[in-house]
């Protein structure tokens, strides 16, 4: 698998997981001061596949709660999903 297609696989497993808590949070419009634990949940599994590691529960909300606000600090008004994506590449891989 080529770097660009594992890249394009991993945003795309986060803009999908991110319509899928909007869609379970409908209600809120999406608000969930506790996504990374629902994120997690949903994406601990596909995420190790395409990155072959392996993550606890805990470990990926850390990783997720790092990513945002590294997100803010670094890149404010970047593409979430694409920032996520390079985060978790450049950190296993």
């Amino acid at each position: 698998m080529s770097d660009d297609n594992l890249y394009q696989q991993i945003e795309n497993l986060f803009i999908e997981t991110g319509e899928a808590h909007h869609k379970a949070f409908i209600k809120t419009d999406g608000a969930d001061p506790e996504w990374p634990l629902w994120y997690s949940e949903h994406l601990k599994e596909k995420l190790g596949r395409l990155l072959n590691a392996k993550f606890t529960r805990s470990e990926l909300v850390y990783l997720l709660i790092t990513a945002e606000k590294e997100m803010a600090l670094m890149a404010p008004g970047a593409g979430w999903a694409k920032y996520y994506a390079t985060f978790f590449i450049e950190r296993y891989l």
